[in-house]
């Protein structure tokens, strides 16, 4: 019973990052027939659609877009590549400079919410590690079951962030990337792009799911 409730739990909180993995790799071959890279797609669709000082970068730490700077980053793959992958997680970040320069307000709820996930989520191993010192220092009843209840809702409101953001990244990628891809990509590459479009926006359940397990692993370690 204990390895059938183990197995479950690593396929509820493994499979969402392992498929939307195993999505953009499938599509990342190189197209001979794609007239440009991502970042060119990403470029070409801000200038045609007057989304004005918004840049296009290469970065190392994932695709994004930055509202604070505003730009939009490609990791390396997909900024110089050729790919289904390449052009459509292009499309995904332009639909949230789209967004930003729309003024959609779940978006901008969104990027203050991020920062308080990852406050929260910061403060919340924090106080996990600290809660054993500070009851062997204090010796106050009820002071580690207080730090153990704050972490829970630290890591906790982590987890509900990702879950809140979750909608931001579907309108992006379809009700924005989505049409715009229609007019690029080949028709019989679309099923191969609608797969892209949802794993990318399925990165964040697994966000917060890797948040649950997190608080999981403390509360495990804390009962020892």
């Amino acid at each position: 019973m204990v390895v059938v409730l183990i197995v479950l739990a690593l396929a509820i909180f493994v499979l969402p990052n392992v498929w939307a993995k195993w999505v953009l790799k499938r599509h990342a071959r190189g197209r001979d027939d794609y007239p440009g890279t991502g970042a060119e797609l990403a470029e070409h669709l801000l200038r045609r659609l007057g989304v004005e000082g918004v840049n296009v970068e290469c970065t190392e730490y994932g695709d994004h877009y930055d509202p604070e700077t505003r730009c939009v980053r490609l990791s390396p793959d997909h900024y110089d590549g050729r790919s289904l992958t390449a052009v459509t997680v292009a499309a995904h970040e332009v639909g949230h400079a789209i967004q930003h320069h729309q003024g959609y307000s779940p978006l901008l709820a969104r990027s203050r919410l991020v920062g308080v996930a990852q406050k929260a989520e910061k403060l919340g191993a924090i106080l996990m590690m600290a809660a054993p010192f500070l009851f062997l220092l204090t010796r106050l009843p009820g002071g580690l079951a207080v730090a153990v209840v704050l972490a829970v809702i630290s890591f906790g409101t982590a987890a509900l962030v990702h879950l809140v953001t979750l909608p931001v990244e579907f309108d992006a990628s379809f009700n924005r990337a989505l049409p715009l891809l229609k007019e690029y990509v080949p028709p019989n590459d679309m099923a191969g792009a609608r797969h892209v479009l949802t794993a990318c926006a399925f990165t964040y359940v697994a966000a917060s799911l890797a948040s649950i397990m997190n608080l999981g692993r403390w509360l495990v370690i804390l009962r020892r």
